[in-house]
């Protein structure tokens, strides 16, 4: 449990406006809110929603301490406030709150409620900001990461984002979502505890900039798996080595080889990536194969990633073309050094021999959108329903409790997002439903569903969680087959087919009678 994550973690208007709804006594009339976003991130056309446990978390942990009590009563804002109102903060719980949502990491399209929340009209407003940030950035990484996994194919990528990341917390988030979404690894040791996800990493430049001569290496030694017995390793490289290249950072990686001799990956962009930096590697990884070793590959961190990935991949299959050497065979390329979706694209039309990415702060920063922009609506006070009006379309909100469906095709793929009123029957299988775009009246659609999922189910409830979230190779794996029955128009990089969200006859038709009702006339003369 995060310990910033408390009651506290919310805007000061989100307490005002609980102490004005206190005063009149509306606190305890029953709200109905849902958490949403209004349009996709990164120009696509899906997102993954994540961050239900720490949801979860904050639902059963929720409480104001008498510290947290005093710290409100000293501020300025809330200092003419009744003590009746800091009584009622101090008992307040999540005891007569309702929660439903998504399962973690479904895919999900817009206005569709990712969580849905009934209680108390002061804890429902209570609660919206702290919601919204332990939504919005692991649903916006997640689909980030998805995205890049995506793009790399079939080369796995790697999370090397904790040194540009916004604060441990960002980072930390950062590392569990992008495993979560499909990275194979992180780089980060404290993520690697925390939440089980494998680390992995090498050397940076600067251990290779530490050497400058072989006679540091000159005694090193390592067990020779042939014989079982040490032997000084400095003898064995030099019979391959190249003159040309650096001393200093083959004495590094002679270093290196010999701290990690069945995990040898070197970094050899220090100098001079195919002058010095390749073939001082090669004259490690031979020396590593004699002695019955395999060494596991090299990074790049700078340069045209493509032509140089494409010659180190060269060089390698001569090497085991003209000494037999398989292990050669097996060595991974990876790459780093600013990686962001676009670029990935960019490599695969081109053409390269990268084994493995390793992305850091283009996937941590979500540079290419930086927030996800989810919302919390009031869509029912005391059985009422509630809708937010705009000029601008996007932002009108759809009332009422509502139910979503999934319905899907006779190949297994999803057809629509069907979102009905609480009170309709389900739809079923083989039925003919009828569909409609909740604004676009020309927009409809008749499908005949060989399978229908309800998205929502009940998580939290009288103060208890009720549906735990799964662990994270769960949620890993669900992912990625959720993913796989979605056509690839609809999660290719450029000109992404729109998935539907279509409301049922009745909603369609309820939604436009509330609007109708609130929306303001125009009147001339």
């Amino acid at each position: 449990m995060n310990p910033l994550v408390s009651a506290l973690l919310t805007d000061l208007y989100q307490i005002t406006m609980t102490y004005a709804h206190w005063k009149i006594g509306k606190h305890q009339d029953r709200g109905v809110y849902e958490l949403f976003f209004r349009t996709n991130p990164f120009q696509g056309s899906f997102t993954i929603f994540c961050g239900l446990e720490e949801c979860l978390q904050h639902f059963h942990s929720f409480s104001f301490s008498q510290k947290d009590i005093d710290y409100l009563k000293s501020s300025p804002a809330l200092s003419h406030c009744e003590d009746g109102f800091f009584d009622y903060l101090k008992n307040l719980d999540t005891s007569d709150l309702k929660v439903q949502a998504l399962k973690e990491g479904t895919v999900v399209f817009p206005r569709i409620p990712m969580l849905i929340i009934e209680g108390p009209l002061g804890l429902g407003q209570l609660l919206e900001t702290t919601l919204l940030n332990l939504v919005n950035y692991p649903s916006l990484l997640a689909t980030n990461a998805v995205r890049m996994v995506l793009a790399a194919k079939p080369a796995p990528c790697i999370e090397f984002g904790l040194r540009r990341a916004q604060g441990p917390d960002g980072a930390c988030t950062a590392s569990k979502y992008s495993y979560v979404a499909g990275f194979a690894a992180t780089s980060n040791v404290q993520a690697g505890k925390s939440f089980g996800v494998p680390i992995a990493g090498t050397h940076a430049h600067a251990y290779v900039q530490a050497f400058s001569s072989l006679d540091e290496v000159e005694t090193l030694e390592i067990v020779n798996k042939r014989t079982g017995n040490k032997e000084i390793f400095l003898p064995h490289v030099l019979k391959y080595r190249n003159p040309e290249a650096n001393d200093g950072e083959l004495a590094a990686f002679i270093a290196y080889a010999c701290a990690f001799p069945d995990g040898c990956l070197c970094l050899i962009d220090t100098y001079d990536t195919l002058q010095s930096g390749l073939p001082n590697f090669i004259s490690t990884a031979m020396a590593l194969d004699d002695l019955g070793y395999e060494a596991r590959g090299v990074r790049l961190d700078s340069g045209d990633l493509c032509s140089l990935s494409n010659a180190c991949a060269k060089a390698f299959q001569e090497v085991q073309k003209s000494t037999g050497r398989e292990s050669f065979g097996k060595l991974k390329i990876v790459a780093s050094n600013d990686i962001n979706e676009e670029f990935l694209y960019e490599l695969k039309r081109k053409g390269h021999s990268i084994s493995t990415f390793g992305i850091g702060t283009n996937l941590v920063t979500c540079q290419a959108q930086p927030a996800l922009g989810c919302v919390y609506k009031l869509v029912e006070w005391n059985g009422e329903p509630k809708i937010k009006i705009s000029n601008d379309l996007p932002k009108i909100s759809i009332p009422s409790r509502k139910r979503v469906y999934r319905l899907f095709g006779r190949d297994g793929g999803p057809l629509v997002d069907y979102m009905a009123m609480a009170s309709e029957e389900p739809p079923q299988v083989g039925d003919r439903v009828v569909c409609r775009h909740p604004f676009d009246t020309q927009q409809r659609l008749v499908c005949k569903p060989s399978i229908v999922i309800l998205l929502h189910s009940t998580v939290f409830e009288n103060g208890q969680i009720v549906t735990p979230v799964p662990p994270l190779e769960e949620t890993r794996s669900s992912i990625q087959t959720e993913l796989e029955k979605f056509p690839d128009s609809i999660k290719r990089y450029e000109n992404p087919e729109t998935y539907r969200m279509m409301v049922s006859l009745d909603l369609f038709d309820f939604l436009h009678k509330v609007w109708e009702q609130q929306a303001p006339i125009d009147e001339v003369e």
